[in-house]
């Protein structure tokens, strides 16, 4: 992010120089008079300025002196000396802005102004708030002129406001710490609430039992990066664990895909609920018991709270803007990216390196996934060293692409693996590796590492449960899943590959 307090300061000043005191006729928001009060407060009472160093910073002052004031301060907090009158005296001195203060004079006048420092964190508080008016001011103002202007892109333009305004809340938004007594309720009252729950599930579901009983469902705040190499079923995978998601457990779920339109997206979901080939679909060549398949299917699929937003090349920024609207609207409980490497930083930086951009986007991911308190699934490619290693070529976390950042900023990562692929056709017992595809659970911050083995079915790009027949918890939530025994046209419950949600169609014979 290139919006950093020394730009911030620049940018305000012009913006006072160009404007003066007025902005459209008004006077800007301003308290002079509460600025002279906490700087006296902070000359007087040595705790003060803990209460207020992390709601002011020097630019949150309106008028230039007192910034100059604040300043001294802090620099006399950083080093650790004392902070009374004749400190920030000497210290003004030192840093030649004694005069432009007002002298000595001006610093005793503002000690006299104020009684105590009782007030001095709402004073402050009053203060940041006037900041945060003038800067949108500021920022609202270059937006404006920009926009008048037919060389500026448009596009461009949308980024930086949103860039700036984002900014803004960054830096004067912080989120205050807690005491361990609050916290210490919290778990308790968290753990209590996790007892009641008989399956065990304290995250959004994936629909895959055996997944779910190692992560517990994806956890709220999680960034989750599934990452494999082209052809082994990403996209796949995590369309099935969308669609259980939302038909299963009503959980809302947005969808962005940077690789595949909207469109394409469905027709995957539709191949999986019903269970009719995706070529099929794509051709419109289908017999009638498929149509009949197809209809019996259309309200359910429409019930699916999934959002598919297909923009290319989405940009961070605009990715938690529209994140955030979708949570607000929808109360989504799961993102899903496909693919993190298709994404882009933002901010018009064009001299950083593609692995600095990576970093950037992988920290933006982990940030949405806390401010939203959602789980963030977000695809990544691996390197090619997978292909050119020998053996069974399953990935490491040093295959993950373009940065190391991803790696440190995910709290899960796992990778997708079908041994088929590679013509792999048996493990080291002789046992079948044909349509197996394994989760390779490779970081785990809050868990165990394990590998998850399901069914793959290429035919309609679908990963499913192995038959398990020892648990019987997760799957019954989304209603009575089994699988059709009868596989010769009768109709029977639905159990797709995928924990299809019950209903009567006509099965496909195979």
């Amino acid at each position: 992010m290139n919006f950093n307090k020394t730009d911030q300061k620049k940018n305000l000043k012009s913006f006072k120089q160009a404007q003066g005191n007025n902005a459209f006729g008004k006077v800007q928001p301003q308290a002079p008079a509460l600025e002279e009060a906490v700087l006296g407060a902070l000359m007087l009472d040595k705790d003060a300025l803990a209460i207020v160093i992390d709601i002011l910073s020097p630019e949150s002052f309106y008028v230039e002196r007192h910034q100059h004031i604040y300043k001294a301060i802090c620099k006399l907090f950083e080093d650790s000396n004392p902070v009374d009158l004749l400190t920030v005296t000497e210290e003004l001195r030192k840093m030649g802005k004694l005069e432009a203060v007002g002298g000595p004079y001006q610093l005793v006048e503002l000690t006299n102004r104020v009684a105590s420092s009782a007030n001095v964190e709402y004073h402050a508080r009053i203060i940041s708030q006037k900041f945060i008016q003038r800067e949108l001011i500021r920022v609202s103002t270059e937006t404006i002129n920009e926009a008048y202007e037919d060389t500026a892109d448009v596009f461009d333009l949308l980024d930086k406001a949103e860039q700036g305004l984002f900014g803004i809340t960054e830096q004067n938004l912080s989120r205050g710490s807690m005491g361990m007594s609050t916290l210490v309720n919290m778990a308790i009252k968290q753990f209590e609430e996790l007892s009641e729950k008989e399956d065990g599930l304290t995250g959004v579901p994936s629909g895959f039992t055996a997944l779910d009983r190692v992560t517990s469902g994806w956890q709220p705040s999680d960034l989750v990066i599934v990452a494999a190499r082209p052809g082994m079923g990403k996209t796949s995978f995590t369309l099935a664990v969308a669609k259980n998601a939302a038909a299963q457990f009503s959980s809302g779920v947005a969808f962005f895909s940077l690789e595949m339109s909207s469109v394409q997206l469905v027709n995957r979901i539709i191949s999986m609920q019903t269970q009719i080939s995706s070529e099929k679909l794509r051709k419109g060549q289908l017999e009638d018991y498929e149509w009949q398949q197809l209809y019996a299917q259309v309200d359910q699929l429409g019930k699916m709270p999934i959002f598919i937003d297909d923009t290319p090349g989405i940009s961070i920024f605009e990715l938690r803007a529209k994140c955030r609207r979708l949570k607000m609207q929808h109360d989504i409980q799961l993102v899903i990216i496909d693919y993190l490497q298709l994404m882009t930083a933002g901010g018009g930086d064009k001299n950083g390196n593609r692995e600095q951009e990576i970093s950037t986007i992988s920290r933006g991911l982990k940030a949405l996934a806390k401010e939203l308190n959602v789980p963030v699934i977000a695809l990544s490619q691996l390197s090619r060293a997978v292909e050119t290693r020998g053996g069974s070529k399953r990935p490491m976390l040093s295959d993950l692409r373009e940065s190391g950042a991803i790696e440190q900023d995910a709290d899960i990562v796992t990778f997708i693996y079908r041994p088929e692929y590679y013509d792999i056709l048996e493990d080291e017992e002789g046992n079948s590796l044909q349509n197996i595809g394994e989760i390779i659970i490779a970081k785990h911050r809050n868990g165990s590492l394990e590998t998850v083995r399901l069914r793959w079915d290429g035919q309609y790009a679908l990963f499913s449960n192995l038959e398990d027949q020892d648990f019987n918890g997760l799957q019954q939530a989304g209603g009575n899943f089994q699988l059709p025994s009868n596989l010769g046209g009768e109709p029977s419950p639905l159990s797709s590959k995928m924990n299809n949600d019950n209903g009567s169609i006509d099965d496909i014979p195979f």
